[in-house]
C-alpha cells in the first residue's frame, strides 16, 4: 500500500467522523481520486438533506462527476470508509471507476446498526413478493420509449 493511498483513506475516515459529528448522517465518508488528486468527496448527508440516497459514495460521485464535467469516473479510485451498500455499489458500477478501496466491512456496519443484508435478500425475491411489493404496470406502453432509444442515432451510451 502506498502512502498516498493511506492518506486518501484517512481523509475518507475523517470525512465520516466530521459528517457524523455535524449531524449530517451516519459515520461514512468517501473521496474520489484521479491522477493523485482528490476530485470529489463527501460524507453521509441523509439526515441533513432528508435524502435517503445521500450516502457518502453517492455524494462523492456526484461531486467528482460535476468537477470532471462527465458522467463516468474512468481512471479514478474511490476511497470509502466502509464497504459500499447495495445502492452505492450500483452507483459505483454505473460510474465505472478503476478501483475501490474500503476500510470497514459491511459486517462492521451491521454491528453499528447499518445492516443492509435484507436488501441483498430482497433482490433475490420475486418483485411481487418483496417486503415492498412491486407490480408491473403499462409495460407495453413504456416499451415504446426503449424502441425510440434503440433507433436514436445521436445517443450517448453509458
Amino acid at each position: 500500500m502506498e502512502q498516498a493511498q493511506i492518506d486518501f483513506m484517512k481523509k475518507a475516515i475523517t470525512l465520516a467522523k466530521e459528517g457524523m459529528e455535524a449531524g449530517n448522517g451516519g459515520p461514512f465518508g468517501c473521496v474520489i481520486v484521479k491522477e493523485g488528486k482528490i476530485i470529489g468527496q463527501g460524507s453521509n448527508m441523509v439526515l441533513k438533506t432528508n435524502d435517503p440516497t445521500a450516502h457518502a459514495e453517492v455524494v462523492a460521485i456526484r461531486d467528482a462527476c460535476r468537477n470532471l464535467n462527465h458522467f463516468q469516473l474512468e481512471g479514478c479510485e474511490v476511497y470509502t470508509s466502509c464497504e459500499p451498500c447495495p445502492m452505492c455499489l450500483g452507483a459505483i458500477f454505473w460510474a465505472r471507476p478503476a478501483k475501490v478501496f474500503y476500510a470497514c466491512t459491511k459486517e462492521d456496519a451491521s454491528e453499528a446498526g447499518f445492516d443492509d443484508e435484507f436488501i441483498y435478500k430482497e433482490i433475490e425475491i420475486k418483485p411481487s413478493e418483496r417486503k415492498i411489493p412491486m407490480e408491473n404496470l403499462l409495460r407495453e406502453e413504456s416499451l415504446e420509449a426503449f424502441e425510440i432509444w434503440k433507433e436514436k442515432g445521436d445517443k450517448t451510451l453509458y
